[in-house]
Parts: C-alpha cells; structure tokens; sequence
C-alpha cells in the first residue's frame, strides 16, 4: 500500500497541471454534448432543450434532402483533401529549408516567422485578404491588375486556390515547426555517413529525412481526417465576406450550419449536422488508423 502511495505521490505534480485542461475540457467539450439530443426534437425557446418536442429523424430529413447538399459536402471533402496535401508538402518544404541555414539567429527569426500567421485570427486575416482583392482600393486591383480589375468578390474562378493558399500561409506554420523538432532529433551521424558515400542533399532527404519523419507525418496525417468532415467557418465565411455569388465555391458544411441555425427552427437541424460530422469523422479517423496499422503497426495512435 506504501509503495502505491509513494509511486502515486511521485505523480501529484503532473495531475495537478493536468486538472486546468482536463476542467476546460468537461465544461467546453464534455457538458454540451447534452446538446445532442436537440438534433431529434423541434427545438423551442421557451420550452428549452429537453422540453421541446421529438420529432424523430425529421431534422436528418431536412438535411438530406437539401439542394445544396451535394455541394457541401462536395466542397467541404475537396477543399478538405486539399488542405492537408498542400500543408504536408510545404510543411516539409519549409521544415528542410529552415533546418538548412547554419546562421542560428536567422534560423529562430524564419521559425517565428512562419508560426506568426498561425497565431492571427481570422478576422484579422479577412482584412488582410480584403486589402488585397477588394475591387476598388485592393492592393491587386491597383497595381498588377490596374489595367484589368477583377470583381474577386464576385467571380468565382479563383477562390479554390484563394482559400487555399490563405488556409496554406495562415496553419503551414504548426505542422512545419513539428517537422523541424523531427529533423533535430535525427542522428547527425547519418547524414555523415551518407555525404562520405557520395549521396547528395537530395538522396539524404529522400533516405534519411522522410523516413524519419515519417511518424508525425501519419500523426498529423490522422489529426487532419478525423476533421475532414468539418471546415474552418472563419475561412470560409469571413474571407470571403458572405458573398452569395461565390456560395458553389465556398458553402460548406459548418457554414450551412450557420445559416440553418439563423432560419427558423435551425437549432435542431444544425444540432444534427454537427452529429453528421462528428459520427463521419470518427469513422474516418477508425478506418484511417486500420489503415495506417496494416502498414506500419508502429506509427498508429491506437
């Protein structure tokens, strides 16, 4: 009994610094789920969550049912998909190229530099963006377009690869730093060895460096699909300022569920959208991690 007391003493410290997260997470994760069970009743004001009436999968119906389903969901996956392709590519990009510089200052100075967008939120970011594209004063409109402005807020051509590189330089910045830790870690001595065999910078990184990577590559690989389901409603809502003319290049799931929510008798349609998306990616996250433990047993979360 002595001995489980002391191993369990040696301890305290730790459980004392996780209480704060594990509080924020009961009170901010945990104690809204009550809210499910909104998502099967026609939810009323007055009569609050659990007095409003049932009405069984009526709001799934609605859902389903929507015109615009098909492009959310469309747009949500895609863009989602696209997300984590361009971030792991210039992550790593990023990564190799900083762990390269030999100056350490300058090595500091570019690794704050690209978590600093990371840090911004995205309403700053929308008025960055909006400095940029906006028709009459925005930065391209008067300088390399000034003889052929375009009306960014109401062409959707080019709002894909917009919110992609806006999505790119504001997140790139964590997964980077998390590769950079990677790359410290590797044993130098490889690197060594593989310069006296003749291997160039390229064949170094292809043999060394992203094998070694290779964990928090599928860690943060994992992180990203169990979200796959979802979007960020700030990026694609406030960057391109609510434009309904960009709504089949921008609507996705979280900003339908805004919307809905706004509309009369929303809260339990949107309540069980958000069930949609959780259920959807707890199955991705099930079948992503099957599937990261058939290929490498050792580098899956669970």
């Amino acid at each position: 009994m002595n001995k489980k007391f002391a191993k369990l003493k040696e301890f305290i410290p730790l459980y004392l610094l996780m209480i704060p997260c594990a509080v924020y997470l009961i009170i901010n994760n945990y104690i809204p789920m009550v809210g499910i069970v909104s998502a099967f009743k026609k939810f009323r004001i007055m009569d609050g969550i659990l007095g409003s009436p049932w009405v069984g999968l009526q709001n799934f119906e609605y859902l389903f049912r929507s015109n615009d389903l098909t492009i959310i969901i469309r747009n949500t996956l895609l863009y989602n998909a696209a997300f984590i392709i361009v971030n792991t590519i210039v992550g790593l990009f990023l990564a190799i190229l900083i762990t390269e510089i030999k100056n350490e200052k300058m090595k500091k100075l570019y690794q704050s530099s690209i978590l600093l967008p990371f840090t911004l939120s995205m309403v700053v970011v929308s008025y960055i963006v909006f400095a940029f594209l906006s028709q009459e004063n925005g930065m391209l409109n008067n300088s390399i377009l000034k003889n052929h402005p375009v009306e960014w807020f109401s062409d959707p051509t080019w709002w894909p690869l917009i919110l992609i590189i806006v999505q790119c330089w504001k997140t790139v910045g964590y997964g980077a730093l998390i590769y950079i830790a990677g790359i410290v870690t590797i044993d130098r001595s490889l690197f060594e060895a593989a310069a006296i065999d003749g291997a160039g910078k390229w064949k170094q990184i292809k043999h060394i460096t992203l094998p070694s990577l290779l964990p928090s590559i599928i860690t943060l690989f994992l992180l990203s699909v169990s979200r796959i389901g979802y979007s960020d409603f700030g990026l694609f809502y406030l960057i391109p300022q609510n434009s309904g003319t960009l709504f089949n290049v921008t609507a996705t799931i979280d900003t339908y569920v805004y919307s809905t929510m706004m509309a009369a008798g929303g809260i339990g349609r949107s309540a069980a959208t958000g069930l949609m998306q959780a259920l959807v990616g707890f199955i991705l996250i099930i079948l992503a991690n099957s599937l990261v433990r058939k290929l490498s047993s050792k580098d899956a979360i669970f």
